[in-house]
This record gives C-alpha cells, sequence and structure tokens, in this order.
C-alpha cells in the first residue's frame, strides 16, 4: 500500500506537508555522514536494533502511544494506518517485507508458496501450516483465502473495502489438494498479490455486516490468531494490552505484555521523557532536542519510504506551457531545499530520482537527473525563446502579463514557510514572480480535488514495496490522482503495459523507461524523502527506523 495526499481509497490519505520522521527500515546501521559528509545511501540508513529470536529476553513490557481506531478491521475503507498496526498484534502477519522490500513468507501461516504464469494467467498456490488455527479453533484455510477475496473483490458492493486493486483481478480462490491449500488465479499476472494476503478474515468476519460493522470500537480476539491476544482494552481509556496466546503453536512471544496508551501524539514525547513510553517519533528538531541525551536513551535514524514533490497544475494558464514548467524545475535547487527542510536533523540523503521507486530498492534508477539538471542559466534561456522577456522590475512579460506563479501554502508551520521562502528565492533571478498564497489546512482535500493551486508541495508514503504498481496513480493522464493533469494517451498506455509484467525485475526496468517520459511532461520535481526518527530505551530490539520492515511481534522485545 502507498499512502499519498489525495490519491484514492487504496492509498491512505496523509495529513500532513510539513515536516515529518517517518517509519523508515532495514538493517543495523548509522545514518550518521562519513568523513567526507557525502548523503547517507538509503540502503544503510537503517537503525532498529536487530537481534534474533534467541538474542531477546523473556518477559517485560513494551509501551508506545496508539489505539484501537473506531474502525479495527484494516480491510476497511475507513481504517487507519494506526489500525493496521494494532491489528498485526493479535493476527496474521502472514507475509511481511524485509527493508529494503524483500518477500518474506511466514512459514507459522504458509508453508509453502508457489507462483506460476500459465497461458498468460498468474497462479498462486498457498500451502497453510496444517497447525493454523483461529483462536476460536476454526482452521485456517483456503476459505479464509477465499472469504478474505470476496469481500474485498469489489463484486459485492455492500462491503466498504479499502481497495478492490488486485483483488478484482483474481479470477477464482479454490481449494488445492486438501483444505490447508488455497489455489489463486489472476486474470493476467499481478507482481505485487502478496499484498493482497499479507493477513487475512476469519471466515465469520467476512460477511457484509462483520466485515463493516463488527470491529467499530470492538475487538474480536477469537477471530485472530498469532503469538499474542488481546489481554485487555480499556473502552473508556483506550489503552490496550496485549498478551501471550496459550493457543499459538509458533514461537513464543518474548514479551510479558504489549501495551498501547492512547495519546495525543503531540503529547507523546512529555510522555517518553517521564518514563511512560518506551519509544516516540522526534518528528522534527524540537522534538529531537527534547529527547536527545536523556538518561538510558537513545536515537535511532534512518530513511524512509516517504517522498515530498513539488506538483505542477499543468491547467492553470501559467503552467499549461511545458517550457515555463522545465525552466522552473531547472531554477529550483532541490539539495538547498532538503538542506532546509533537515535543519537541525543531523541527516543527509541522497536527491530522490523516482515518485515510485526509492534508492534503496532493488531496480531503482535515478530517472529525474537522466531528464533534468539544475540550471538557472537554461531556464532563462528556455523561457527567452519562449517569448517571456525579463520587465523593467525583472519579472517576465509576454503578450501583456507578468510570469507570476502561485505556491499554495498550508497553515502556518515555519518550515513550510521557509521552503516557500527558499523557492521564491530561486525563481525570482530566473524572472519568474513566485505568489506565495496561504491556505487554510481545514480546505486541504478540496485544494486538490478541485486543482486550486499552480504549486504545490505535497507528500506520499509507500507501505509495501511495490511502488512500481503506482506508476499510474502519478502519471496516467484518465487519473484523478494524478494531482498534476500532464500526460497523453499513448503514456498512458506504456505505463499500464507494465503492470502486466510478472517479473519485478523486469517490471522495474520497463518503469524507469516509462517514468523518463513522464518526467519529461515537466510537472513533477520530487525533492526529498526525510528521516524517520525515533527516542529508544536502550536495550530494545527489533524497533526503530525499519523502512519495509515490519518485526514479527515475537521477536520484539529487550534484548540479553
Amino acid at each position: 500500500m502507498r499512502t499519498r495526499l489525495a490519491l484514492p481509497l487504496a492509498l491512505v490519505a496523509a495529513v500532513s506537508v510539513a515536516a515529518t520522521a517517518c517509519q523508515s527500515s532495514s538493517g543495523k546501521a548509522s545514518a550518521t555522514p562519513d568523513k567526507k559528509d557525502t548523503p547517507v545511501a538509503a540502503p544503510s540508513a537503517a537503525d532498529y536494533n536487530p537481534q534474533p529470536y534467541d538474542r531477546i529476553k523473556d518477559g517485560g513490557t513494551f509501551t508506545t502511544v496508539g489505539t484501537f481506531d473506531d474502525q479495527g478491521n484494516p480491510f476497511d475503507v475507513n481504517a487507519t494506518l494506526t489500525a493496521t498496526r494494532v491489528w498485526a498484534w493479535y493476527n496474521a502477519d502472514a507475509i511481511t517485507y524485509s527493508p529494503t522490500g524483500a518477500v518474506q513468507y511466514n512459514p507459522d501461516y504458509y508453508s509453502d508458496v508457489k507462483v506460476a504464469v500459465e497461458h498468460g494467467d498468474q497462479k498462486v498456490t498457498l500451502t497453510i501450516n496444517p497447525k493454523a488455527t483461529f483462536n476460536d479453533g476454526t482452521p485456517i484455510d483456503w476459505t479464509a483465502i477465499r472469504a478474505t477475496w470476496k469481500a474485498n473483490n469489489g463484486s459485492d458492493k455492500a462491503y466498504a473495502a479499502s481497495s478492490t486493486d488486485g483483488y478484482s483481478q483474481i479470477t477464482s480462490v479454490e481449494k488445492g489438494v486438501n483444505a490447508k491449500q488455497a489455489v489463486i488465479t489472476f486474470k493476467g499476472v499481478n507482481a505485487a498479490w502478496s499484498t493482497l494476503f499479507s493477513t487475512f478474515l476469519h471466515p465469520k468476519a467476512a460477511t457484509v455486516a462483520h466485515f463493516n460493522n463488527a470491529y467499530v470500537k470492538k475487538a474480536h480476539p477469537e477471530w485472530g490468531a498469532g503469538p499474542y491476544t488481546v489481554g485487555k482494552w480499556d473502552t473508556h481509556s483506550g489503552d490496550i494490552t496485549f498478551v501471550r496466546n496459550s493457543k499459538w503453536w509458533g514461537r513464543k512471544g518474548k514479551l510479558d505484555k504489549r501495551v498501547y496508551v492512547n495519546l495525543e501524539s503531540t503529547a507523546s514525547v512529555n510522555a517518553f521523557k517521564n518514563g511512560q513510553l518506551d519509544y516516540t517519533s522526534a518528528v522534527d528538531a524540537e522534538s529531537l532536542k527534547q529527547v536527545k541525551g536523556l538518561k538510558g536513551t537513545e536515537i535511532r535514524s534512518g530513511g524512509s519510504p516517504f517522498e515530498y514533490s513539488l506538483y505542477f497544475n499543468t491547467r492553470s494558464a501559467v503552467l499549461s506551457d511545458p517550457s515555463v514548467r522545465k525552466a522552473v524545475e531547472e531554477s529550483v535547487d532541490r539539495a538547498q531545499i532538503a538542506k532546509i527542510q533537515f535543519q537541525g536533523l543531523d541527516y543527509k540523503e541522497p536527491l530522490p530520482g523516482s515518485s515510485v521507486l526509492y534508492s534503496f530498492q532493488k531496480g531503482y534508477e535515478d530517472n529525474v537527473s537522466a531528464v533534468l539538471k539544475y540550471a538557472p542559466d537554461d531556464a532563462r534561456k528556455a523561457l527567452d525563446a519562449a517569448g517571456w522577456k525579463p520587465g523593467a522590475d525583472g519579472v517576465r512579460v509576454k503578450d501583456g502579463k507578468k510570469l507570476d506563479i502561485g505556491y499554495t501554502l498550508l497553515g502556518d508551520d515555519p518550515l513550510s514557510k521557509a521552503k516557500a521562502g527558499a523557492f521564491a528565492a530561486m525563481l525570482k533571478p530566473v524572472g519568474i514572480h513566485l505568489v506565495i498564497k496561504k491556505a487554510d489546512e481545514a480546505d486541504f482535500s478540496k485544494i486538490l480535488s478541485d486543482r486550486r493551486f499552480d504549486l504545490f508541495l505535497s507528500g506520499n508514503r509507500s507501505l509495501d514495496p511495490f511502488g512500481a504498481r503506482y506508476l499510474c496513480d502519478f502519471y496516467c493522464s484518465d487519473r484523478d490522482s494524478n494531482l498534476t493533469g500532464a500526460g497523453t494517451p499513448a503514456l498512458d498506455k506504456e505505463i499500464r503495459a507494465t503492470t502486466g509484467i510478472a517479473d519485478l525485475g523486469q517490471q522495474a526496468v520497463a518503469v524507469n523507461k516509462v517514468e523518463k517520459k513522464a518526467l519529461e511532461q515537466y510537472a513533477v520535481l520530487p525533492l526529498y524523502s526525510g528521516p524517520s526518527t525515533y527516542a529508544v530505551r536502550k536495550g530494545l530490539a527489533n524497533v526503530g527506523a525499519t523502512i519495509f520492515y515490519n518485526p514479527l511481534p515475537e521477536t520484539v522485545g529487550w534484548q540479553k
């Protein structure tokens, strides 16, 4: 899943265009610059104290901010990222990803997985662990896979499904050699199929009534499975305690208790400082300053699968000309914008080269650099050639109109205002006047849906490693999720052709080739990703900056 501003239901809305520390990734490494002060390569920018299972103590408690949301079913359209995280502590974690996005099958659920393509159609065979059982005694078998598919494939509109993408491509889910085997057949191929069944529903939870309503302000541990189950849920405070599940067939959970405390995110730093929490995000320089150096704690920081970009509304009169858009992009010093963004965070990263793939992923290419460079002089020449002549005040003029371009700024965040000011300063010497237009954060969705902007800075976050599947959401001319309105039917066809490639490596090659063409529309300019930074109690293992990696619950705990 990719969470992105103003994308369809498959992509949960992000709410901030200010600096954000995003959940990050991977193996143990430092985000400290080397002696040459070069940007940290994203593959090594991870910090979460990875420890094998046998190096974790038995016992202890792990406490963070969180609660059951109003809708606790992560497949439901109204569920949030918090719901997904809480769900994972008392339901199946059948498929996870490595920090860099490699698929990992959990043998406690799927003892064997086979993927084949026959006559152009993909077939996935899941062999389910013979011991796998829901907490109410119901065997976990092919009917759970079928129930999950039927609830999410869009054939019954009564289900409030978050996304039918992928599920709608499945033509059947059938019993294999026995009930412990599910055979899933797709029309065509789906390289990202693993995102569809990383967890699943109890068949009883997959009726329309239960899917939509059973998890509203309620937990159903009897329909769950895993090393932990709900021990106590205080419906008044919202606090949750998970305890070891006596019905679990796999390795037992290391922790005695996993506790979520229902606090506002703004209160989490103080709660960490007074010992109430074991872990909290340090989202900006100020919060980092408060937690840095606290006795018994450490800062874990790394990269994240999050990216902010500058979006150009190609349907606005001033930006309808590609030469103007290109001139703007050539005038923006992305390295300087990143420097402003990361001020006070002791963090560096390579400039992003793609909207859909990250530099820590296999197959990534710097597509931005292949089609664009920071070149203000070239921008001036291009504007001259396009008929935009410098005016007496330095602002270019064409057909009696000044080259005034709007920049929509939400709220009063100082960092966002600093970046807006930097954009204006960069564009001024080229002869472009940036008109900063302040807007209320409450109007955010309407600004995007109505395209009431010229330039707009917003972000997206990937929750799975299959960014290539979202290429159309960024660049297809007929997608509402394409904030810029750029693109052509011919390019749309090339983009959609990439989704039919089953091999992820070959798909990445095709995606990079097409994205270079899409970037030549000069309507999207990737700017930065940013760090995931956390304050953590010393000794806490497998927690921190992890990119795509979500450690299995039984592996989280306190290091021996």
